[in-house]
């Protein structure tokens, strides 16, 4: 039976790997790599915190999430497009320095000069780590016929090499083929609410495709996550964790 795991947001305690962040208490695990320990926070709906020898990532940072005024400068800063619960100049400014690294999308990079575009397939060393940019789009829901939520070219994943373990952060996605393909992924979030992501189903197709050993959804809303759990209760090597990521 697949390894699930519950979290609470006002706990104050170590379990599983848990731990929490201090002032704005988000919920924090820490992963081991061959380089290191890997933290990651996080900090609500598509928004996280990273930190990795010595050198912090921010994905997404959105000021509704957090106090950014509280929470560390960024050496890197990833966004996945352009959606403002993504995308949010005001916690950039709050975050970045004269020294910070922003990569994100050619629709973004308009809004932020000097950083460094990423487009589906390109990949790039920064601040010691490999960063894969991946496809980030909708096949089945659309605004409009014709008109999906997220377009094909436009947004980003990101695939994130820390030490030996490579961790995917999907954007606003579904289930495309591109995701399926992917292989050696030690830790995915994958987002899941509706109509603009993925449905559990989805998700746990895609899981199963492409067997992320730690999967956390995030991104989801008000759908409800013990869905995607029981659909993968008899994955042995997925760990499902549950954060609160609405």
């Amino acid at each position: 039976m697949g390894k699930i795991f519950f979290s609470c947001l006002c706990c104050f305690f170590f379990c599983g790997g848990m731990t929490m962040a201090a002032d704005n208490n988000f919920e924090s695990d820490k992963i081991k790599t061959a380089q290191g320990d890997l933290v990651i926070t996080c900090i609500g709906h598509a928004t996280l915190m990273m930190s990795f020898g010595g050198k912090i990532i921010h994905i997404d940072p959105v000021t509704q999430m957090a106090d950014y005024t509280k929470l560390p400068k960024a050496d890197l800063i990833l966004v996945t497009h352009e959606h403002p619960d993504h995308f949010d100049l005001k916690a950039i400014d709050v975050i970045k320095t004269g020294k910070t690294s922003i990569m994100t999308t050619e629709t973004i990079a308009k809004q932020l000069p000097g950083s460094i575009v990423l487009k589906n397939g390109d990949e790039k060393t920064i601040i010691g780590l490999k960063i894969e940019a991946v496809p980030a789009y909708n096949i089945v829901h659309m605004r409009s016929p014709g008109f999906p939520y997220h377009a094909k070219g436009i947004g980003n994943g990101y695939i994130i090499t820390f030490g030996d373990k490579r961790l995917y952060i999907a954007g606003d996605t579904e289930n495309i083929p591109e995701m399926k393909r992917l292989r050696n992924i030690e830790i995915a979030f994958l987002p899941m609410n509706l109509p603009y992501t993925m449905t559990p189903e989805m998700v746990a197709d895609a899981a199963r495709a492409f067997r992320p050993k730690i999967l956390y959804p995030y991104h989801y809303g008000n759908t409800d996550v013990s869905k995607l759990i029981d659909l993968l209760k008899n994955e042995k090597n997925i760990e499902v964790r549950v954060r609160k990521m609405m």
